[in-house]
């Protein structure tokens, strides 16, 4: 009886062992197959049982080279950098995204196509359009910039909840933030002094895309406080019963303790940011706001603009990024995710 016990012990400890190795055997071929880029599984092989590529079969980016690229540049951007961007991280791994803040100075458009021109960053993302000084800066450099519009944004106008006016004009806008309309009751509302907030030009490109295209290039008035934030703009005007701030429409729309005013290029015909219903106070966080898409693409809405990425020109390794990033945004899983992130699609 003991000798067969001994034998039994025997067997299952040769079993046991055989069963340890070929797992450890089996772990460490899966193992380096992974780190190698290579799989075996019928559902990444088409059942032919050849090996792929893992970062090829799950990178389906045309030209998108290897390696680390600064990049930057418009703070309208911040959603599509964190909620967009993070995808392409995670299919592309080999293509590196590392965000670059200025030396000096505050981020945006303008701060960031300097950069690219002081080759600090591979392509920058800008909420406006290349300037013509700009382009001749890049050419005195040996290259040149190129836009490619990938989104669309909107412009809307935030007052405070309590502030009871159907709409303002572009034309009335302008007046307010260049100080000939100083009072709510000259545009139809209550009488009630306006009290204007902007971020300051240097800010970045909504800014400057306000000064250049609804001030027609005229100076801040008198009236205008600065901010530096969107955020800190929003926690003013909420306080202040005749408060008024503009910013990216995905900023604004979805806010809880402001509201956005409908927009007309004539008076009577102002066109809402936000899809109607509008969604009171009330029934906000559980419900908010969401962006009039359809009225930003058709160009109804008085105020939009494109979403840029700014390509260096230059024949190298970071032309071939920025084009591989700007038509990656632009395929329909881009698309989507810049919808996702508040813009809207251009495609």
């Amino acid at each position: 009886m003991s000798q067969k016990n001994e034998t039994l012990s025997l067997f299952l400890a040769v079993v046991i062992t055989s069963g340890l190795i070929f797992g450890g055997l089996w772990f460490f071929m899966e193992r380096w197959a992974q780190l190698s880029g290579t799989v075996t599984k019928p559902s990444e092989t088409g059942n032919t049982g050849n090996p792929v590529n893992q970062f090829v079969n799950k990178c389906n980016v045309a030209n998108l080279p290897e390696g680390t690229f600064n990049y930057g540049g418009s703070t309208t951007w911040a959603p599509i950098r964190k909620d967009v961007d993070s995808v392409l991280q995670n299919l592309c791994p080999r293509f590196i995204l590392r965000y670059t803040q200025p030396p000096s100075g505050q981020p945006g458009s303008g701060t960031g196509i300097r950069m690219l021109i002081d080759n600090q960053l591979a392509f920058s993302q800008s909420s406006r359009s290349v300037k013509a000084e700009e382009n001749t800066e890049a050419r005195q450099k040996g290259f040149s910039l190129k836009e490619i519009p990938v989104g669309i944004d909107g412009i809307a106008i935030a007052v405070n909840h309590n502030l009871n006016i159907p709409g303002i004009t572009v034309a009335q806008l302008k007046n307010i933030y260049t100080g000939k309309i100083t009072n709510w009751q000259e545009v139809g509302g209550p009488n009630l002094p306006i009290t204007v907030y902007s971020r300051s030009k240097e800010a970045g490109g909504t800014v400057e895309f306000f000064v250049e295209n609804i001030l027609n290039k005229e100076n801040f008035g008198a009236n205008v406080s600065y901010v530096a934030t969107t955020t800190e703009a929003v926690r003013k005007v909420a306080a202040s019963p005749g408060g008024i701030y503009y910013a990216s429409a995905p900023e604004v729309v979805p806010q809880c303790t402001i509201k956005s005013i409908p927009l007309g290029r004539t008076s009577g015909q102002f066109v809402p940011p936000y899809q109607e219903p509008f969604v009171p106070a009330s029934e906000c966080p559980t419900k908010r706001n969401q962006l009039n898409s359809q009225a930003f693409r058709s160009g109804d809405y008085a105020i939009t603009r494109n979403l840029f990425v700014i390509v260096k020109q230059n024949g190298q390794t970071d032309q071939q990024a920025g084009v591989a990033y700007a038509n990656w945004l632009l395929t329909p899983e881009g698309q989507e995710l810049i919808e996702k992130a508040g813009f809207v699609r251009l495609k």
